[in-house]
């Protein structure tokens, strides 16, 4: 193979064609850093990790606690039949039982999932390429569950026990539980809860993120709290179906107590399906989607509210900042 010839345009003087050269080769690499670069960070400013994480710690718990209020007696009637065997009947009294020591999980397990995702969000955001931006979502949302999970599993164990009557007040039931079951009773079913949490807070967050990114982008604006409260709703709703199974899994572990009726996560498919049959794997989808596509629309409404007040009582440069994020 011989050596490569260069043909040049005698019509083009060296100067032209240098500058021409050089001047294709700059396009080409700035076009290829368009595509694969993330977040100019000449541009951006770094954020104020302690304030957005503060923020996202105030945020979350205040929407944490208001769609708990608000939807728990959904939550209760969707608990019940879960945990229900066969056709066992479905009591309606006691629909906001344990409320009071939910929330007192609640409010600190919501506040620490916010709190640690939104400063990861904006990290990763600034690390990932722009097209990856939905895999910079999905790890947050991963990562803020992992942490809050620690919070989260007693809290539901505690609540789910007491909304299927087993015990009359959160006190005594972390007494009980300690008592019979050791301090792991009251993280039973934790691998079936980070089975279902982990992907249903990576999916929902990312569905809304990303529908909320485009929306933004077609209207050419900031969203209005309903706009938000729509665009939560649907995440919310489509995740919650998604990941029934695997809720339905999660509290037939947790309130099984200490018979150990079920060996673990895969012999408690084995003997839901051959009990009771496959559709078992989908009880409780009507309240489940009902409660997290209403729940998902009052959370990310007051969540987007929440910070939007809270930005408001930052300094004008931070201000100015916080609008390109």
């Amino acid at each position: 193979m011989g050596p490569l010839t260069l043909f040049v345009d005698a019509k083009s003087s060296p100067a032209d064609f240098s500058g021409s050269h050089k001047s294709k080769i700059c396009n080409s690499q700035w076009d290829q850093r368009k595509f694969f670069a993330s977040i100019s960070t000449s541009e951006e400013k770094p954020f104020n990790f302690l304030r957005v994480l503060f923020e996202g710690v105030i945020a979350g718990g205040t929407a944490g606690v208001i769609v708990e209020t608000a939807l728990y007696p959904i939550d209760t009637i969707k608990t019940r039949l879960q945990a229900a065997r066969g056709g066992g009947e479905i009591l309606l009294k006691g629909l906001y039982s344990g409320l009071a020591g939910n929330l007192a999980g609640v409010l600190p397990a919501s506040a620490l999932f916010v709190g640690v995702y939104e400063p990861t969000k904006q990290k990763l955001l600034r690390s990932f390429p722009e097209n990856l931006s939905a895999i910079a979502h999905l790890t947050a949302g991963a990562i803020g569950g992992v942490a809050a999970s620690l919070i989260r599993v007693p809290t539901e164990v505690v609540k789910q026990r007491m909304q299927t009557g087993q015990f009359a007040s959160a006190p005594d039931a972390v007494h009980l539980i300690v008592a019979k079951e050791g301090f792991k009773g009251l993280y039973a079913g934790y691998g079936s809860f980070l089975l279902r949490d982990l992907p249903f807070d990576a999916i929902q967050f990312c569905i809304y993120e990303q529908l909320r990114l485009g929306y933004k982008l077609a209207a050419k604006r900031d969203l209005n709290d309903p706009e938000n409260a729509i665009i939560g709703a649907f995440a919310g709703a489509l995740t919650g179906a998604i990941t029934t199974p695997l809720d339905v899994i999660k509290t037939r572990l947790m309130v099984q107590g200490s018979a150990n009726q079920y060996k673990g996560i895969f012999d408690c498919v084995q003997t839901l399906v051959r009990e009771e049959g496959p559709s078992a794997l989908l009880k409780g989808i009507g309240p489940r989607v009902l409660w997290i596509g209403i729940g998902g629309s009052i959370f990310f409404g007051v969540l987007e509210r929440t910070k939007q007040l809270l930005a408001q009582r930052r300094p004008e440069a931070e201000k100015a900042n916080s609008k390109q994020q």
